[in-house]
Formats: C-alpha cells, sequence, structure tokens
C-alpha cells in the first residue's frame, strides 16, 4: 500500500507539473506567433523588424519544444503508458546532455568563441550599408545601443573596416554610427543619413554626423569588454539559473524513470481517479 500511495503521488505530481509546463508553452508558442504576425503592434513595445524576428522564432521554438515536453509527461503519467514516459526521460536526458555539453564547450573553447563572434561582428561592420540596412545590421544596431557600446573593440572597428561608406573609412566627414550616439551628448550631433530610422525606444540605424571631430558623441568602450562587464556582473545569476535548472531535471527525470520501471506487466495500475 505505501509502495502503492507513493507511486499514485510521483505520477499526479508529473501529471500537474507537465500540465503547468505545457500551458506554459502554449502561451509562449501563442506569443511568438503574436509577435511574428503582428509587428504593427509590437514594433512600439520591442523595436524594430529584426528585433521582432528573434524574439519571435525565440518564444515559438522554446514554446514548441516545452509543449511537446508537456505532453508527454502529462500523458504518459496519467495515463501510465510506458512507452511515452520513456520519450519523455529521453528527452529530458538529451536536453540535460546538450546543457552541459555547451557549457564545456563554452568553457573550454572560451577564446576561440570570443574571436568567431570578433570575427562575425566586423564582417557585419564591414559590409554595413545605412542604404538598405539589413535584419543583422539592424540587430547590432540594437546590441550597441543596449550596452551602449561602439564596434567590438572600439569606434576604430567602424572607422578601418567599413567598406560601403568610404567617407567613414578614410575620416574626410566628421561620421559615426548612429547607434553609438552617447545620448548625454545627443545636444552636439545631427542625423546626416536620409536612409536612417529610429525606433520606438530611439535605436537609430544608418550614420550621424558630428558637430566636432574631435569630440565625437560615441560611446568609446567596445561590445567586447561591455559583455564581459555584464558577463562578470551577472555570472552568479546565470550560473544559479542554470544549476537550478539543471536539478529540477535531475529531479523529473527521477521520478518519471522510477514510475516508468514499476509500471510493469504483473503492477496494478494505479487508480486513475
Amino acid at each position: 500500500m505505501e509502495k502503492k500511495g507513493c507511486l499514485s503521488v510521483t505520477k499526479y505530481f508529473l501529471f500537474v507539473f507537465n500540465l503547468f509546463f505545457f500551458v506554459l508553452g502554449g502561451l509562449l508558442l501563442s506569443f511568438g506567433l503574436w509577435i511574428l504576425f503582428d509587428k504593427n503592434s509590437f514594433s512600439a513595445v520591442i523595436g524594430e523588424n529584426s528585433t521582432l524576428k528573434i524574439w519571435s522564432y525565440l518564444f515559438s521554438g522554446v514554446g514548441t519544444f516545452t509543449m511537446l515536453l508537456g505532453f508527454l509527461g502529462c500523458l504518459g503519467s496519467l495515463k501510465e503508458i510506458k512507452c511515452l514516459l520513456g520519450f519523455y526521460f529521453g528527452f529530458l536526458l538529451l536536453l540535460f546532455a546538450t546543457q552541459i555539453t555547451a557549457g564545456v564547450l563554452v568553457y573550454t573553447q572560451r577564446n576561440n568563441l570570443k574571436a568567431a563572434v570578433g570575427d562575425y561582428v566586423r564582417d557585419i561592420i564591414r559590409k554595413y550599408d545605412d542604404t538598405a540596412v539589413s535584419d543583422t545590421e539592424e540587430s547590432w544596431d540594437f546590441v550597441q545601443s543596449t550596452f551602449k557600446c561602439c564596434g567590438w573593440t572600439g569606434l576604430d572597428d567602424w572607422q578601418s573596416l567599413n567598406e560601403k561608406q568610404k567617407y567613414l573609412r578614410n575620416g574626410t566627414l566628421d561620421i559615426y554610427p548612429c547607434s553609438c550616439l552617447n545620448v548625454s551628448t545627443i545636444s552636439s550631433s545631427k542625423n546626416i543619413s536620409s536612409n536612417s530610422t529610429r525606433d520606438a525606444k530611439g535605436i537609430r540605424s544608418g550614420f550621424c554626423e558630428a558637430s566636432s571631430k574631435e569630440m565625437l558623441p560615441v560611446y568609446r568602450v567596445g561590445c567586447m569588454n561591455s559583455v564581459q562587464s555584464w558577463l562578470s556582473s551577472n555570472i552568479l545569476l546565470i550560473v544559479g539559473v542554470c544549476l537550478g535548472v539543471a536539478l529540477l531535471e535531475l529531479f523529473v527525470m527521477t521520478l518519471s524513470m522510477c514510475l516508468c520501471r514499476n509500471l510493469d506487466q504483473d503492477y496494478d495500475k494505479l487508480a486513475r481517479y
């Protein structure tokens, strides 16, 4: 009786737990699709199209995967289907192994990763063209404005790498990327690009002209340093969240495996009601 009662508690706990995540996944998927198909409503809240696409894909992907796990866990535990519980355990194990592998790779390959990200950002800067700003370029404008930085290592990246704007590279005009603008000195600059855009949060795309070449009103720190500073400031929170998620996955995997192992042909099925 004690064993049966313990398994009953496990069964209904898994059901309620996964029902919650199934509903949560459905909300995330709906929200992602809403952002994707109703850009005009959300552009005033989140930003331009590139940012909207990133958020919509992120919410849709996470929501779909969460719904799949919730469905397997709910139906497998409530109906006591060993096959579904096995799939549920397998997906959780795969997710857990992926997280561990990604964490190890990021730690051991952090220098190579930093170099790869730097090359990717420099390629964006090199091809940046304010006559037709792409989604990737808008995303980088968003990063520079959000982290209050300019270039990967600094403004010199823009002045030495950009191919589309020759006047920026050779320094014949007092030009800088509008997304690098330091808002505390905004009164000392003016926009000269007819193709520049501003989203609801004030993030600018394109190039601007400064009133003084010696005092460009831009952030002096590169985005590499800004991102590193942000990670250093939030490392404990990031590690805590990752550790909490990993422990939760281990706990749920253990419960699902215990329930699955006790649902054999000779075992009286648990009361469903």
